[in-house]
């Protein structure tokens, strides 16, 4: 078999490797305990709705929270400048809060792309004592069926060469006798 094409076709498999490996996302725990308890799931980055004054961002119709007057909230991420950091769940449709807790920034980079910071971290309710505890895990042990397809496309690409190349070897050892 020509080098040059083997060579090719291995780019190829070990770029659809590595494009596999690429496509994961991690998907983040959040759970929240206190006086409001709360359990919802995030990419660990994720493209914010709006960026609030420079002070965090926002990520807006986020479902499945209890109290919501319509299961919806309002994720506000605060960062260090406001009082250290911490987070905001507001149910925009009933205008009330339902958990307005200050502590550490819960995430890394800027703004426009944050990355969120596992963890557990303690927050407490704005003019309160109250306290809450936020823990952060990553749950991305499993990959997404997107990436096993383009691992496993790779490796046949792999077995599929070495399997040319092994016959085509043997052919010319046939023919060389």
């Amino acid at each position: 078999m020509n080098v040059k094409k083997f060579l090719a076709r291995m780019a190829t498999a070990a770029a659809l490797t590595a494009a596999a490996a690429a496509a994961q996302a991690d998907t983040y725990q959040f759970t929240l305990t206190g006086a409001y308890n709360a359990s919802w799931q995030l990419q660990s980055t994720v493209t914010p709705d709006e960026v609030y004054d420079g002070q965090g961002f926002i990520l807006y119709d986020q479902l499945g929270f209890p109290g919501a007057s319509q299961g919806y909230v309002d994720l506000y991420f605060y960062n260090a400048d406001l009082e250290g950091g911490g987070l905001e769940i507001y149910d925009y449709y009933g205008d009330v809060s339902l958990m307005a807790g200050l502590g550490a920034q819960l995430y890394s980079g800027t703004e426009d792309s944050p990355t969120f910071n596992v963890g557990t971290y303690t927050l407490t309710q704005y003019q309160s004592t109250e306290t809450y505890t936020l823990t952060i895990t990553n749950i991305s042990a499993v990959p997404e069926p997107a990436s096993m397809a383009l691992l496993l496309g790779g490796l046949g690409l792999v077995g599929a060469a070495a399997a040319r190349r092994r016959r085509s070897e043997n052919e010319e050892a046939l023919d060389n006798a």
